[in-house]
């Protein structure tokens, strides 16, 4: 058995759940079970439209709620005809009538609540897993619909629910499997899930491809595919660097560091659950389906390269922390990490000496309180408009002079921060966000002239 998860330019037309369609057919005798995201941008516009009844526009939400409808039964009815047709427009209505109530309801409550953004922002799923399950069964293939929030059994932590992985992994044992194993081509919504008493919850953005690594190992799958609209991982971000170069193998902790530091391609929680049960996840495109793409393995692989791939995360704010005071004094760190676990903010790097802290943050949410309660024991300066860059390769710590490399390609760049050390997989770096692009292009010219060809194509 495989899983294939489709993304939402995957499935964002007709003309593309028929490629879909037409992937997964080739691949029948491998007992594929299929996850989409919804289709295209819904859930942007899903999540615009509760805005809008919360802030007193229920006309416009209906209105958008309107060309949503209108969106989905005009691709739908190019894909079925007849009897298919027939039922798939029907529940189609009937999830747009739903919405429609919830709005109502909205615009009367007149607040968003992290339950009420899970309830709306799960439709899109689950009218896209429909329409594909009515696709694939009109092409000839005997599909079958799985509804996740039956399956995906998580607390109650809404809008970024933690999946129970014992009851979860049961339920797809028990009913996805056999199904796979008949034949059938079982089609099951990303993203969406819920908790034991049956609310409907959700598994953050991007979360499909978290969906996709819970179903592979809840049905012991051979293989996860990752299908979406690039050829796979890259040594750096095309739109940054154009002679990137694919990636055609990388290691699961090498990916998770690329995808915490904003590779796209890949949701950071993803590799979890693949890495627990070492099962293979391989990043296809579905648009070029013949490129052979990246496989992300358990193992090390080696490269003649130090470096595998460059990443970034742009918009982060360094918070800087410094206290003579604190000289000596044991339990100063742990000080600071309780305020920002009390917010419920992520750091991502983080560098020290004996009486300063440097701290990264991409959540500002609650900045200006985290600020206050640090200065109750230290003084705070924050930069703001910062960018990490992340260089990724298990061969980093083992490679004399890398530092060196690094500082001498990135000599026409200020470099505000370094940390290495945390991981053995990554080195990285804060600069100011207007030399990130400079600083990613140096990189990679100094990095990527000669490739191993093991490993990149």
């Amino acid at each position: 058995m495989i899983v294939m998860k489709f993304g939402g330019s995957s499935v964002e037309s007709a003309a593309a759940i028929q490629r879909v369609a037409s992937i997964v057919k080739s691949r029948l005798e491998r007992q594929p079970v299929v996850v989409v995201s919804a289709m295209g941008k819904t859930t942007n516009k899903l999540l615009a439209l509760a805005t809008d009844a919360v802030e007193g526009r229920r006309g416009r939400a209906l209105e958008q709620l309107g060309e949503l409808r209108d969106y989905h039964l005009s691709e739908a009815r190019q894909l079925v005809s007849g009897e298919e047709w027939a039922a798939l427009e029907t529940s189609i209505t009937d999830h747009i009538q739903e919405l429609g109530e919830l709005i109502t309801g909205l615009s009367v409550l007149g607040e968003l609540t992290p339950r009420f953004v899970d309830a709306i922002s799960s439709y899109g799923e689950r009218l896209s897993s429909r329409i594909v399950t009515a696709a694939f069964r009109s092409s000839g293939m005997d599909a079958v619909h799985a509804d996740s929030r039956r399956l995906i059994v998580t607390d109650n932590r809404h809008t970024q629910a933690n999946p129970i992985y014992p009851e979860t992994y049961a339920r797809l044992c028990d009913q996805v499997a056999p199904l796979a194993r008949e034949g059938k081509v079982v089609v099951m919504g990303g993203f969406i899930a819920a908790t034991a008493n049956g609310v409907t919850t959700t598994l953050g953005r991007g979360g499909s491809d978290f969906t996709a690594a819970i179903v592979g190992a809840g049905i012991g799958a051979e293989e996860i595919q990752i299908w979406t609209d690039v050829d796979g991982m890259m040594t750096a971000d095309p739109r940054s660097v154009p002679e990137a170069r694919r990636l055609k193998l990388i290691s699961f902790a090498e990916a998770a560091e690329l995808a915490y530091f904003g590779a796209k391609v890949l949701h950071p929680a993803t590799v979890l659950p693949a890495v627990e049960k070492n099962i293979p996840i391989v990043i296809l495109n579905s648009r070029r389906p013949e490129v052979s793409g990246t496989r992300i393995v358990k193992d090390a692989v080696p490269c003649a390269n130090p470096i595998k791939s460059i990443a970034c995360k742009r918009h982060i704010t360094v918070v800087n922390i410094h206290s003579t005071r604190m000289l000596m004094a044991y339990g100063f760190l742990a000080r600071i990490f309780e305020v920002f676990n009390r917010y419920e903010t992520a750091v991502d790097m983080l560098s020290t000496s004996e009486v300063s802290v440097s701290a990264t943050i991409d959540n500002t949410k609650n900045l200006e309180k985290i600020q206050a309660e640090l200065e109750q024991f230290s003084e705070v300066r924050v930069e703001r408009d910062r960018a990490i860059i992340c260089l990724v390769g298990d061969n980093i710590r083992c490679t004399p002079g890398i530092a060196a490399r690094i500082f001498g390609a990135l000599s026409p760049v200020n470099v505000l921060m370094v940390s290495q050390g945390g991981s053995q997989w990554n080195l990285s770096l804060v600069v100011d966000d207007t030399d990130l692009l400079k600083a990613v292009q140096l990189l990679h010219r100094e990095f990527f002239q000669e490739l191993d060809p093991a490993v990149f194509e």
